[in-house]
C-alpha cells in the first residue's frame, strides 16, 4: 500500500505544478513603471516555491517507497545519520530559500517603499474609512489646507475635517470620492486610516498598502496607461466591507487638468 500512495503522490506533484508550468494563470494587465519588476518577483517565487514543493513531494514519495512494506521480523530501516540530519538539511534548504527571496525582491521592494518620489510628484491624500475611500488634492494654492478631525462632518461631507472658514489653505481643497491622476506622471500617494485597518490595492498597479490607523504612510508610482481601474480594500473591515471600493481614473494630462478645472468650481 505504502508504494501505492507513493505513486500517488508523485502524480499529484506533478500534475498541480503542470498549470502553472503552461501558464494556465496569467498575470491582469500591468499599468505601473514598476510593475514588472513585481511580476518578475513573482515569477522566480513561483519557480522556486514550486522547486521546494515537487521536490519535497518526491522525497517524500521516496521515503513511502523505501521504508514500508516491511515484512515482519525483518530489521527497521534507519536514514543515514539519523533524523539530526535530515532537520540540519531541512532547516539549511527553509533558510537558503528565504534569504533567497529576500535578496531577489530588494529591487522591486525598495522601487516603491525605499525610494524617494520625485520632487514634481503630484501629492494626494488618501482616507479610507468604514466602508469608502476618499482622496484630497490641494488647488491652485498648491497647498494642503490643516486636518481638524473634530470637524468631520459626514453629513456635510466634511470626509477630511477642513475649516475653510479659518483656514486660507483648505478653501480651495478638492475632495474626490475616485483617484483621478494624469498618465506618466508620478503620484505621492499619502495615506491615512480613519477608524480600522483597511487596504489599498489596485491589482494594475501591482500596489497593495494597509491603512494603519494612527499611522501615516506613503506610496508613489506612475501610471503609464489611461483607464478606469477598481481600487478595493483587501482588510476585512466589518460588515461593509465586501462592498468597501473606488476606481482609479488615469486620464491624458488635458483631460485631467480639465477635471481639475471643474472641480475647482
Amino acid at each position: 500500500m505504502g508504494k501505492f500512495f507513493a505513486i500517488v503522490l508523485v502524480i499529484i506533484a506533478v500534475a498541480s505544478a503542470y498549470p502553472i508550468l503552461a501558464h494556465h494563470f496569467p498575470l491582469p494587465e500591468d499599468i505601473s513603471t514598476h510593475g514588472h519588476l513585481i511580476d518578475d518577483q513573482l515569477n522566480e517565487t513561483m519557480v522556486e516555491a514550486g522547486v521546494s514543493f515537487v521536490g519535497a513531494q518526491l522525497v517524500l514519495a521516496a521515503f513511502l517507497w523505501s521504508f514500508t512494506g516491511r515484512k515482519p521480523g525483518s530489521p527497521l530501516k534507519n536514514f543515514p545519520g539519523g533524523a539530526r540530519i535530515l532537520v540540519v538539511f531541512a532547516f539549511v534548504i527553509v533558510g537558503l530559500e528565504v534569504l533567497a527571496l529576500g535578496v531577489l525582491g530588494q529591487k522591486a521592494w525598495a522601487s516603491v517603499y525605499f525610494t524617494a518620489p520625485s520632487a514634481d510628484a503630484l501629492q494626494v491624500q488618501a482616507q479610507a474609512e468604514q466602508f469608502a475611500f476618499y482622496f484630497r488634492y490641494p488647488g491652485p494654492d498648491g497647498k494642503f489646507g490643516q486636518l481638524h478631525p473634530e470637524k468631520i462632518d459626514e453629513g456635510n461631507q466634511n470626509y477630511f475635517g477642513l475649516d475653510p472658514e479659518n483656514d486660507v489653505a483648505a478653501r480651495d481643497d478638492i475632495v474626490s470620492g475616485e483617484l483621478v491622476i494624469p498618465v506618466n506622471k508620478e503620484i505621492h500617494l499619502m495615506m491615512h486610516g480613519k477608524d480600522v485597518g483597511h487596504s489599498f490595492y489596485v491589482r494594475e498597479l501591482r500596489i497593495q498598502q494597509d491603512f494603519m490607523p494612527g499611522l501615516d504612510l506613503a506610496v508613489h508610482f506612475t501610471a503609464t496607461k489611461v483607464g478606469k481601474y477598481e481600487i478595493v480594500c483587501t482588510q476585512l473591515c466589518g460588515l461593509g466591507h465586501y462592498n468597501m471600493k473606488a476606481y482609479l481614473n488615469v486620464m491624458s494630462q488635458a483631460d485631467y487638468d480639465n477635471w481639475l478645472k471643474q472641480q475647482s468650481q
